[in-house]
C-alpha cells in the first residue's frame, strides 16, 4: 500500500474517493458549494478514468430518484448535493432508506434559504436527520476522503443496507486546500471490493417487490426493521473504523475525544470547528484549565450510551449547534445530548450555543469565553441563559 501525499481541497478529495470507488452510476445536479465534486467527477467520466454511467438530470429530486433506480437495479450508485438540493431530495431520502438501498452521498454542508445564503451551517443535514440515513461528519479533507471509503463498507454490509451521507463544511473545507494522503487505486479497489447487491429488479430469476403498498398489516413491522438496521449500524461503523486504522493508520470511531482524560468541563460539536477548538483547548490546558472536547463524527445512529459514559465524568458541557432546531429550545444536537444525560447519576450541567449560521465565523476568543463560562458553571455559577446565540449582533 502506497500513501500518496497531496494538497487538495475537500471537493477534490471527495471526487477522488468517488473515482477510486468507480461506482456503476452517478446521477447529479450541480449546486454550490458541492458543484465542484460533480464537475471533477464528470471529467473523470469524460476522460475514461472510470466506468461510471453519468446521468445529468434536471433537479436534485431527479438525481436521487435516478440514483435509487440504479441501486434498485443492482448498481453501486452515488450522488452529490448540498443545501436546497438536499432539501429537494427529502421526499426520496426517506424512500431510499426504507427500500434499503446502500447509496453513498457526499454532502457539502450549507445553510438553507431563506434569505439566500451559500455558506456553511448544518441546517441541510439536520433537516434530513430522521430520514433513516447514516450521517457521518468530517472535520477536514482527509476525513472526508476516508469517510466516503468507509461509508461504502458500512452501507453495503448485508446486515445494514442503509444509505449514508458523508458531510464536509461548505467553503471552509470544500474549497480550502490542505495536505492529506490518498491511497493508491489498487488499494482502494481491494478495500472497497466488488459490489454484491442484495437484490436486483433486473434479476428475473428471483423477482421481488419494491415500494409496494404497505398498510396497517405490515408497515409497522417494516419500519421496525429499518430502526433495527440503524441500531446495528453503530457496531458496524466502529468495526469498519478500527479496521481502517489497522490497514491505513487512521482509526475512526463514533466520536473523537480530545484531552478528555481528566477534563472537568467539555464541549461537543460537529465538523470543521473541531480543529479550531482543539487549538483553544491546548491554550487553556497550558493555563492549567481542565477542559476537553468531543468531536462527534456520527450523528446517525446517535451514540447516546457511549457519550453518556464520557460525559458522566465532567461537571459542565457546552453543546455547540451549527443549526437551529427552531423549537424554541435550542439546536438538534442539544436536544440529543440533554436526553443522553438524563439518566446519569452525576449529570453535568448543560448549556447550548447556536453558532456559525450562514457561515458566521466563530473565533478563538468566542470559544475561549465559552470554556471559561463552563468553568464558572461547574463551580456553581448560573446557567442562565440556557441557550445562547453566539456572535449575533445586538
Amino acid at each position: 500500500m502506497a500513501a500518496i501525499k497531496v494538497a487538495k481541497t475537500g471537493n477534490e478529495a471527495m471526487a477522488e474517493a468517488m473515482r477510486q470507488i468507480n461506482p456503476d452510476v452517478v446521477a447529479a445536479y450541480p449546486i454550490t458549494p458541492a458543484t465542484e465534486v460533480v464537475q471533477i467527477f464528470s471529467q473523470f467520466v469524460a476522460d475514461g478514468a472510470v466506468d461510471t454511467e453519468f446521468i445529468a438530470v434536471e433537479s436534485e429530486h431527479s438525481a436521487m430518484s435516478a440514483t435509487m433506480g440504479a441501486a434498485a437495479a443492482g448498481s453501486r450508485a452515488m450522488t452529490v448535493t448540498s443545501s436546497q438540493g438536499l432539501a429537494l431530495m427529502y421526499e426520496m431520502l426517506y424512500i431510499a432508506a426504507a427500500l434499503r438501498l446502500p447509496i453513498v452521498l457526499p454532502e457539502v454542508n450549507r445553510a438553507l434559504s431563506a434569505p439566500i445564503n451559500i455558506h456553511c451551517d448544518h441546517s441541510d443535514t439536520m433537516g434530513a436527520r430522521d430520514a433513516g440515513w447514516i450521517q457521518i461528519f468530517s472535520e477536514n479533507s482527509q476525513e472526508a476522503y476516508d469517510n466516503i471509503l468507509q461509508a461504502m463498507k458500512i452501507s453495503e454490509h448485508p446486515d445494514i443496507l442503509l444509505p449514508s451521507m458523508v458531510t464536509t463544511d461548505g467553503f471552509i473545507i470544500s474549497h480550502c486546500m490542505e495536505t492529506m494522503f490518498f491511497l493508491d487505486d489498487a488499494t482502494v479497489k481491494n478495500y472497497v471490493g466488488p459490489y454484491k447487491p442484495h437484490a436486483s429488479l433486473l434479476n428475473l430469476a428471483e423477482p421481488h417487490s419494491l415500494g409496494a403498498l404497505d398498510l396497517q398489516d405490515y408497515y409497522f413491522e417494516h419500519r421496525m426493521q429499518l430502526a433495527e438496521a440503524m441500531r446495528r449500524a453503530k457496531d458496524r461503523i466502529v468495526e469498519v473504523g478500527l479496521d481502517f486504522g489497522r490497514r491505513f493508520g487512521r482509526s475512526y470511531g463514533l466520536f473523537e475525544t480530545y484531552r478528555m482524560e481528566d477534563a472537568e468541563v467539555a464541549m461537543i460539536l460537529l465538523g470543521s470547528t473541531a480543529g479550531t477548538t482543539k487549538m483553544v483547548v491546548d491554550v487553556l490546558r497550558r493555563e492549567g484549565r481542565k477542559v476537553g472536547l468531543i468531536k462527534l463524527r456520527v450523528f446517525r445512529p446517535f451514540p447516546f450510551a457511549e457519550l453518556a459514559r464520557e460525559f458522566g465524568r465532567v461537571k459542565a458541557v457546552a453543546v455547540m449547534d451549527r443549526s437551529d432546531g427552531l423549537t424554541s429550545f435550542g439546536g438538534p444536537l442539544f436536544d440529543h445530548v440533554r436526553s443522553t444525560l438524563y439518566d446519569l447519576e452525576r449529570r453535568p450541567k448543560t448549556v447550548n450555543y447556536i453558532y456559525g449560521l450562514g457561515g458566521r465565523d466563530i473565533t478563538l476568543e468566542d470559544l475561549r469565553s465559552i470554556f471559561v463560562r463552563l468553568q464558572d458553571i461547574a463551580a456553581g455559577g448560573p446557567i442562565d441563559p440556557l441557550i445562547t446565540y453566539q456572535g449575533v449582533r445586538a
